[in-house]
């Protein structure tokens, strides 16, 4: 996984309405880039309506919020209409930015190990470079931790 220090990897990836978007053209603008293993699933679900909920306090704070999963671009718009998810969500199936950021790891459930999207979160500042990582997250704390985070 990145560390704080690392010049964030760019990526250009297709957003629900399928419209690409690039991490570098946020330039000059806080982004938070959170990593989620998949759409509709009761954590993800629980950590998607934390930032929806605390959407005008990252617009207060001049603060992009990204989330990214494997999940296809029609699965994000259901996904983002059913709970009316004001941020961008980015489908990622090639696993091209999930490879880049070093969430793509091994993970161990009722005793199964498999290959999955571990729940992590990254704070990219005005220049491009990683604030802060948070790994393994909670859904629950997850956006109040980073508003925390970034309001110090």
């Amino acid at each position: 996984m990145l560390e704080a220090g690392t010049k964030a990897p760019d990526f250009t990836l297709p957003d629900k309405e399928g419209n690409p978007v690039t991490l570098s053209s946020f330039l000059g603008k806080r982004v938070v880039v959170y990593f989620y293993p998949r759409d509709n699933t009761p954590g993800c679900t629980r950590q998607a309506n934390a930032y929806a909920a605390a959407y005008q306090e990252f617009n207060d704070l001049d603060t992009v919020v990204i989330g990214i999963s494997k999940d296809s671009v029609a699965s994000h718009q259901k996904f983002a209409q059913k709970y009316e998810l004001p941020f961008l969500l980015l489908s990622d199936p090639e696993l091209s930015a999930i490879q880049a950021y070093g969430v793509w790891q091994e993970k161990k459930n009722y005793g199964k190990v498999s290959m999955g999207v571990v729940r992590s979160t990254f704070i990219i500042g005005p220049d491009g470079v990683i604030e802060k990582v948070m790994p393994k997250v909670k859904p629950d704390a997850n956006a109040a931790d980073v508003l925390a985070y970034l309001k110090g």
